[in-house]
């Protein structure tokens, strides 16, 4: 059972490489919004978020930070007056802390508490008045630098300075006297042995435990640290929109710059649509990104000039073909038409009327021949269907030998075959055309005298060879494509009797491509006139392999297996 299948073809010919796909007009549009905005708002954008992360970070940074030294100053304040213990009494000591502003209540080891100062609601009200009454300045300047704030103290006032300069004094003296004689023990000094720190956004508060007992809870307004805090906050944000204009300014100019080969490529696309095809952006350096774009673009405009240019060529050809089957038409046509015309016009004897239908008949046959090559070139070009069987291809090139002999007697056939059977996977019949349209060719080149032999390779696994050579004139080295031209001849004259319509050749290489095959023509090559046409087609199955003796003398251009039968 043979099996029929497509074998889709595009010969050399052929002006185009397939179907061109329709556009898709359901696709999205390319986003053409300004590559400038997107990046200076892209790169702002993130500049306003480095900004937002680093006045984040100064701010909790700063913020502790002035937060432990307001605890800083507290501890300080709580160390002092424990160093006073014993020195002064319980209320002189919560006075010059109470002086400062704080808000103090010192509890003996007894439960007994010492108040002094705002309380802590105060406090969140409102900061206290600094220096009401007599004796405020002193005591806040000896707890601020220690035991030597006798001067500060004497300025306040006769009674409080003295008692301040005492206790300074005594307080400096008992120091020194601690330090440099050692009469007193060091056991015997109170220190804050834990402190613990409460507190929210007004108000800070230290509890100290001292080392007799007694605490001391010390209460300071921290608002200035939240408006400090504040300040800053918008200081960083009229600094960071200063730095977010300039940053716009300095990025719109950067882009632009950056991005003005981009309006070169716009400039050079549209002098290219406008007519200067020649023009091309030729990039200085090619792993750029843009100069990869400029690169793609000139790969673009080289392949779209090639296609114009193949297009015009295409253009060109049908023109010429369509003008030449005009030209071989014509003559059979004007032929029929004045032999018809002088039948119907003129009596003429019988052999005269015989003679001039004969003639319709001949030109008829010559002009339908024509347009069946026509077709059947156009079923090769759109992809023909082959009837694809085994073949041997040497009974086949004997049956087809047999009928060329009844046609063309006065021709000198001959055919070469290597021992055994030749099998090939092809359409019969079409080989049995290409074999006849080569032979026809070989015909008229030795002007249907000459001697024509038919030789046929088996040397190879993967394809078997199939040579025509004649002893005709041969073909020029320039002319062995272009005698593959449709409907082209190397014969300029074109006269009716002396040459075909130039169809069989590129019929014949059609059809050979369509199966997977070849045909190129060339010169002899073993010294003698003439010319020869190569023909290739993959094996079906191992092809039987033999020597080569004979084939010189056949005039096939390598070296050919031992002969099986000649026939001539």
């Amino acid at each position: 059972m043979t099996r029929r299948r497509p074998a889709a073809l595009s010969t050399g010919h052929h002006p185009r490489g397939g179907a061109v796909p329709a556009p898709d007009t359901t696709a999205p549009g390319l986003r053409t919004g300004s590559l400038r905005v997107r990046t200076v708002v892209a790169v702002l954008l993130l500049l306003a978020v480095l900004l937002a992360a680093l006045a984040v970070t100064v701010e909790l940074t700063l913020g502790q930070r002035l937060r432990a030294q307001v605890v800083d100053r507290l501890s300080d304040r709580a160390a002092a007056a424990a160093a006073l213990d014993g020195t002064v009494d319980g209320v002189e000591r919560a006075d010059r802390l109470s002086a400062q502003g704080l808000s103090v209540v010192i509890r003996d080891a007894n439960g007994d508490a010492i108040v002094a100062g705002p309380s802590p609601d105060q406090l969140r009200d409102g900061p206290p008045s600094l220096g009401d009454g007599p004796g405020r300045g002193g005591p806040a300047s000896g707890l601020d630098e220690g035991r030597g704030g006798a001067g500060t103290d004497a300025q306040d006032g006769p009674g409080t300075g003295a008692t301040g300069s005492g206790t300074g004094a005594t307080g400096t003296d008992s120091g020194t006297d601690a330090g440099d004689t050692g009469s007193a023990s060091s056991s015997d000094a109170v220190t804050v042995t834990s402190s613990e720190v409460r507190g929210d956004d007004e108000v800070t508060t230290l509890v100290s435990q001292l080392s007799d007992g007694s605490t001391i809870t010390l209460t300071t307004d921290s608002r200035s640290v939240g408006e400090t805090l504040v300040q800053l906050r918008w200081v960083m944000i009229g600094a960071s929109a200063a730095f977010l204009l300039i940053a716009a300014i300095g990025l719109a100019l950067v882009v632009r710059a950056t991005l003005r080969p981009l309006d070169r490529m716009t400039s050079v696309a549209r002098s290219i649509a406008h007519g200067d095809r020649g023009r091309r952006l030729r990039p200085a350096r090619r792993d750029t990104e843009i100069g990869r774009v400029a690169v793609a673009f000139d790969e673009m405009l080289d392949g779209v000039e090639g296609a114009g240019r193949t297009a015009l060529d295409a253009e060109t050809r049908v023109r010429a073909f369509v003008s030449d089957a005009a030209h071989e038409l014509r003559t059979p046509v004007a032929g029929m038409r004045a032999a018809a015309d002088t039948l119907v016009r003129s009596p003429g004897t019988t052999d005269e009327r015989e003679r001039l239908a004969t003639h319709v008949v001949r030109e008829a046959e010559r002009a339908s021949r024509l347009i069946d090559d026509m077709l059947l070139m156009a079923r090769v070009d759109q992809g023909i269907s082959l009837d694809v069987a085994p073949v041997d291809l040497g009974a086949s090139l004997l049956a087809d030998v047999e009928r060329q002999r009844l046609r063309r007697p006065s021709l000198d056939l001959r055919v070469v075959l290597p021992d055994g059977p030749v099998v090939v996977a092809a359409d019969a019949g079409r080989v049995s055309q290409i074999v006849g349209n080569l032979v026809d060719n070989a015909a008229r080149a030795t002007g249907g005298t000459g001697q024509v032999t038919l030789w046929l390779d088996a040397s190879r696994a993967a394809e078997v060879a199939g040579f025509v050579p004649d002893d005709g004139p041969g073909v020029p080295d320039a002319d062995r494509e272009r005698v593959f031209d449709r409907l082209g001849r190397l014969d300029q004259a074109r006269r009716s009797g002396g040459g075909g319509a130039g169809l069989g050749l590129p019929i014949a290489r059609g059809l050979a491509r369509a199966r997977g095959g070849a045909l190129v023509g060339g010169a002899s090559g073993s010294g003698r006139p003439g010319g020869v046409f190569r023909l290739t087609l993959p094996v079906a199955v191992p092809a039987v392999q033999a020597g080569s003796e004979a084939a010189a003398a056949a005039g096939a251009p390598t070296a050919a297996p031992a002969l099986r039968r000649t026939t001539g």
